[in-house]
């Protein structure tokens, strides 16, 4: 073939496939840059999710009281209660921790010393009952009708007559280890009698009812259990907070919202608004009654300040 038939062949071919290939696709458009996210709008919690941090002693709970008062709190405050019973010693170092907004417990001295360490600004007075102790029927330490707790943890000792202490730091705990100290006695684990259980009030009276022990407990937590409690009679304090003769058994009890300047995270306003509540006279009344109806006495005395 000549040469230029070839070229002529070679053009035509390339001509082609350019049709067969088509126009070349039109370009992409960029995408578009993608927009900032808004950060969310904070959201607001709702109503009725406000909870107050109450560490308390266990008398308060197992005597009953704050199941018959704290729902109006938790209905004129739309603020649920979380209530945690210890002992006045575990309850004080919830608060020091930050761990509660308010602590209402009874044990004077440690109560001071709590404000003084600045963990809350101010104690106040809410009611007071008092101590008593109580031992099995036979009463075999011999000590029904005395006058002086002393003197009667004196004889108990004498007698090497079994004892539950409730062994929890509590303020009833403090208040029995002050009267043995009165005594000049020192209650140690090799002493057979004395026993050291660890427990709470209700526990600590339960398990005197079923080994016929002695022991120290607040009137309010016995009259509120005492049906369950057979085998134990009051042996020193009387019937009622008025025939009781030794004075020094009074137990008063306070009311404290943790400090926000040494805890950041407690709820002050909330637990100032609880404390408020406790002290009013409406609160006060509820106290004052409480009890009444069913054992012929209240089972705490308010003493709030006006």
């Amino acid at each position: 073939m000549k040469p230029f038939s070839i070229a002529l062949v070679l053009m035509v071919l390339l001509v082609i496939f350019a049709g067969c290939a088509g126009a070349p696709p039109p370009p992409v458009p960029p995408a578009p840059a993608p927009q900032p996210t808004a950060a969310p709008a904070p959201t607001q919690a709702a109503a009725g999710t406000c909870t107050l941090r109450l560490a308390t002693t266990t008398s308060t709970a197992d005597s009953g009281l704050l199941a018959a008062i704290l729902p109006d709190f938790e209905k004129k405050f739309d603020c649920k209660v979380d209530v945690v019973a210890v002992g006045t010693g575990q309850a004080l170092e919830i608060g020091s921790k930050g761990d509660a907004d308010v602590v209402l417990v009874h044990a004077r001295k440690s109560e001071d010393k709590f404000v003084a360490d600045g963990h809350a600004r101010e104690r106040f007075d809410v009611m007071y009952n008092d101590f008593i102790v109580v031992g099995p029927k036979e009463d075999p330490a011999k000590i029904a009708g005395m006058a002086s707790s002393v003197e009667a943890f004196k004889l108990i000792a004498d007698k090497q007559a079994p004892f539950a202490s409730r062994g929890d730091k509590s303020g009833t705990n403090t208040k029995e280890l002050s009267i043995w100290a009165s005594a000049g006695i020192t209650p140690t684990k090799e002493m057979s009698w004395y026993n050291s259980l660890g427990q709470g009030m209700g526990e600590t009276l339960l398990a005197a009812n079923e080994k016929g022990m002695y022991t120290l407990t607040d009137r309010g937590t016995y009259l509120a259990i005492k049906d369950k409690l057979p085998n134990l009679i009051i042996v020193l304090g009387d019937n009622s907070l008025q025939g009781n003769k030794d004075k020094a058994l009074l137990n008063p009890y306070g009311v404290m919202a943790v400090n926000p300047d040494k805890h950041p995270g407690a709820q002050f306003d909330m637990a100032m608004n609880f404390v408020k509540w406790i002290l009013s006279p409406d609160t006060q009344k509820m106290i004052g009654v409480f009890g009444a109806d069913k054992f012929g006495q209240p089972l705490f005395y308010p003493n709030a300040q006006p």
